[in-house]
């Protein structure tokens, strides 16, 4: 999946070393929303991770997880996620990181059209959801943005990696 100027590529072995310099420079920002952060902050963590995300997108179960590149030096951007929630509907939820030094540049935008598409066209999804705490209004804005409807509130259904109890906004997009 292209568009001008990013590509969302299949996990592979070449990106973990990327991946985790993206994580580690971006972790104060990161560690706000996603709890996972603190566990793949090591080498051996990111190569488990990464060989986990090929297994699934090999496999086709879980989360699907692509590394978007900049097409004009191939760095790595960030990663987005499909999550498998019913292959029977069919229907998805997108997930979505971005190395703290790229955002505001319009790259998660491109890579969530890109990989709807994809789902839509190509995977006959009948619906996909996008979810955030309510707090996290850069996450809120690109679903907003991709012309997602707000769905839902659950109120106080997560705690943050602060510890903070937050409610998690649903938004959605179904099928042309």
């Amino acid at each position: 999946m292209q568009s001008e100027r990013i590509k969302l590529v299949a996990p592979s072995m070449a990106q973990a070393q990327p991946m985790l310099e993206a994580i580690r420079e971006s972790q104060d920002e990161l560690s706000q929303y996603l709890p996972w952060v603190p566990y793949a902050l090591t080498e051996p963590e990111s190569i488990k991770n990464m060989q986990e995300a090929i297994d699934n997108y090999e496999r086709f179960e879980g989360e699907l997880r692509l590394s978007i590149l900049r097409n004009s030096d191939s760095k790595f951007l960030g990663a987005i996620g499909l999550i498998i929630r019913d292959k029977s509907v069919p229907f998805f939820e997108i997930g979505y990181w971005l190395n703290s030094a790229e955002t505001g540049k319009g790259y998660i935008t491109e890579a969530v059209s890109l990989l709807e598409s994809y789902v839509f066209t190509e995977l006959n999804a009948q619906r996909v959801e996008i979810r955030a705490a309510d707090t996290n209004s850069k996450s809120r804005a690109v679903a907003e943005r991709c012309g997602y409807q707000l769905d839902a509130t659950l109120v106080n259904d997560r705690r943050l990696p602060s510890g903070e109890l937050s409610s998690t906004v649903i938004y959605s997009k179904l099928s042309l």
